[in-house]
């Protein structure tokens, strides 16, 4: 089924963009490219030592602004799953084919993470199994398939809210309450979420064992715990199901052409007003369980779920008020400051592709300078033209949004060729 974006979500002198699927939902695609964007701009300042505070990860509890990216794009991805299966199981797809088509898209997934880790250098035993990419297979597919189990339920909606809170509160009672092996009980022999010594970072450093020893590859992020480990998948898919839960939400307020209610219609204006109380109620409930288990990114603690997801929701629900149905022609200034966050959203993996490449490819290459030393073309690129008397806070993010542009010129060429990218 071909669907068409407005004229006004098009480049400013184009017309009209048509993108092959189901109907597109503006405020999750426009959404999905800021967020795309603000990845890649925090993943590549020019110099580690001179970042802002909120365009860098909190060090162990509590979070950043750079801390809501991730799971925002998960949050995204369980939305998105909503769109797809629908339109698919309308097509006649039985739930066989759904699971196929969810299991064969994760290992895709999984393929180009690999391929990425293994470019340039080669390095069999070095590879890091973790990472972006694994945990958004992993949660696409743990996900996916839920939703595909539940799909034919009348109580499909409770069934899924009662997963998330088995999903979150099983993951706090499994910080809490089981003993790290060789460590002892949290709270009782260790500090509660030590960096370390903790049931989720003693399971990777296990499971790196593992596959050192059979598979001659494997290594965590941070030699002894690692931000995207295997444990802490459960809270993260949660985040996922809390983006479908919202996508579900979104997709019953739908007008007779698939997408969601008309501009102006009392059926658009409460999905929006509800997305913006659950995003509240979120944002509050993260907050309060805080005190009994700390906000943390790198564990992907439950009160970090649900604040990220009620930023996330907030997010969605003002971008809807902005975008989703609103009449033509757009204001300049609306098409003008949408316009690249489309193009972004539109081919969200290859444009962090893109990043990853750029970034490897520029630390692989290197040349002899006037001091005699090999240069990165990375670290020339940054101090020739950035960083030419000192390097700041200023030039590291001038480079970072150098680096955001560079990323967004491919995906430009794809949009203009309506070229879609799936995995």
């Amino acid at each position: 089924m071909a669907t068409t974006l407005p004229a006004s979500a098009a480049a400013p002198e184009q017309t009209e963009r048509t993108i092959t699927g189901p109907p597109r939902v503006l405020s999750v695609d426009l959404l999905r490219g800021i967020t795309i964007a603000f990845m890649i701009l925090v993943n590549d300042p020019g110099d580690w030592d001179h970042v802002f505070a909120p365009l860098d990860h909190a060090p162990w509890n509590g979070w950043t602004l750079t801390d809501l990216v991730f799971p925002s794009f998960l949050f995204l991805v369980g939305a998105s799953i909503i769109f797809s299966l629908d339109a698919r199981a309308a097509k006649g797809n039985c739930r066989k084919t759904l699971s196929g088509h969810v299991i064969v898209r994760c290992i895709k997934i999984l393929l180009l993470q690999y391929i990425l880790v293994f470019f340039p250098y080669m390095h069999w035993h070095t590879m890091r199994l973790y990472g972006v990419l694994p945990r958004i297979a992993l949660c696409y597919l743990f996900a996916g398939l839920i939703l595909i189990a539940t799909m034919k339920l009348r109580s499909r909606v409770p069934v899924l809210i009662e997963i998330v809170a088995a999903f979150l509160i099983g993951y706090w009672a499994l910080l809490r309450f089981v003993p790290a092996p060789g460590a002892g009980v949290p709270g009782r022999d260790i500090p509660f979420m030590d960096q370390t010594q903790n049931l989720t970072s003693w399971l990777d450093r296990a499971a790196m064992a593992f596959t050192q020893r059979w598979l001659h590859t494997g290594r965590l992020y941070l030699a002894a715990r690692d931000p995207e480990g295997l444990l802490s998948t459960i809270p993260a898919v949660a985040t996922t199901l809390l983006g479908a839960l919202t996508g579900l939400w979104m997709h019953q307020t739908r007008g007779a052409e698939g997408s969601i209610a008309p501009r102006g219609s009392s059926a658009l204006r409460r999905m929006q007003l509800t997305l913006a109380l659950a995003g509240v109620l979120g944002v509050i409930a993260g907050e309060l369980w805080s005190p009994w288990f700390p906000i943390n990114k790198n564990l992907w603690t439950s009160s970090y779920v649900l604040l990220s997801a009620g930023w996330a929701a907030l997010a969605l629900a003002l971008l809807s008020l902005l975008v989703d149905r609103r009449p033509e022609p757009w204001p300049r200034w609306l098409r003008l400051s949408t316009w690249p966050w489309f193009v972004f959203g539109s081919n969200a993996i290859a444009a962090f592709t893109v990043s990853v490449i750029l970034v490897k490819t520029c630390l692989y290459f290197k040349i002899t300078g006037a001091d005699n030393i090999k240069h990165s073309l990375w670290a020339l690129y940054y101090q020739h033209v950035f960083a030419r008397h000192a390097s700041t806070n200023w030039t590291s993010l001038a480079f970072a949004i150098s680096i955001v542009v560079i990323c967004f010129l491919p995906n430009w060429w794809l949009w203009h060729n309506k070229r879609f990218l799936k995995i």
